[in-house]
């Protein structure tokens, strides 16, 4: 299971070591924060209070390759792109919200439901690439200025979620929502504890800001998609429960700080 995150360190290593062995390539570093809006089996999908309910809260050590630093040839890939890896952390608090706990009156599923909560806790490390339509050169020569961008990528995450009931002992008949009950993909239940690797592919759209010379804020927010629906540690059985067909996912809102370490 480990697999994805050797594989992603050595990327990261060889491309690092590259850039440092190339004069006309600068290296940023930085750090990011910020709210995580989780996209789960908790809660119903597209509420507002399932949304806010189940935000939690990331943090980020981010590293860019600047490819156009001390390069004067203008090429529109050095000018447009940079190559930004990440190891980054994010933990989020679940619980349900919406039309289905909210039904009057209080029926022992709805009793059910309210009982159960969740936590699930993200390690993701990944590498992803930056497209700006402003020319890098033009941005960096100019303090006060912004630079918009899109990226994309890949981050391999290591999981670790844990449900639970405030109730008693989730999976007790006298306590649990009967599709959780049910087999699901392998597991005894559709919820589970426990830990795993797995994929997941980020987009973002965001914006850099020129604060000083050798220093840059970044403001972003970005969907990330994971390969699995175990994430937060619910999957109701697919074949049976439609309403949980997606996978997990969750978009971040990032404000950061990126120092210049050549220039």
């Amino acid at each position: 299971m480990l697999k994805p995150v050797i594989i992603t360190l050595f990327a990261i290593f060889g491309i690092s070591t590259i850039a440092t062995a190339q004069s006309n390539i600068a290296q940023e570093v930085g750090i990011v924060f910020g709210p995580v809006v989780f996209q789960s089996d908790y809660g119903q999908r597209n509420n507002f209070d399932t949304n806010v309910g189940n935000t939690g809260f990331g943090i980020g050590i981010v590293h860019f390759i600047n490819f156009s630093a001390n390069n004067n040839r203008e090429h529109f890939f050095t000018e447009h792109f940079k190559v930004r890896s990440e190891l980054s952390f994010n933990q989020t608090n679940f619980k349900h919200f919406g039309k289905w706990v909210d039904k009057t009156p209080v029926t022992p599923a709805v009793k059910f439901l309210k009982g159960m909560d969740g936590k699930s806790t993200v390690l993701n490390l990944g590498a992803q690439m930056e497209f700006s339509p402003i020319k890098i050169h033009d941005y960096e020569n100019t303090v006060g200025s912004f630079s918009p961008y899109v990226s994309l990528g890949f981050l391999a995450s290591y999981y670790s979620t844990q449900t639970g009931s405030t109730l008693g002992l989730l999976g007790d008949l006298d306590i649990t929502p009967g599709k959780y009950l049910t087999p699901s993909d392998g597991r005894a239940h559709g919820f589970s504890t426990e830990t795993g690797v797995v994929l997941s592919i980020t987009a973002g759209v965001g914006v850099h800001y020129k604060l000083t010379e050798m220093s840059d804020l970044m403001f972003e927010a970005r969907y990330q998609g994971f390969s699995s629906d175990w994430v937060d540690g619910l999957n109701p059985n697919k074949d049976l429960y439609k309403e949980n067909k997606s996978n997990d996912s969750q978009i971040w809102f990032n404000v950061g700080y990126i120092y210049y370490l050549e220039f």
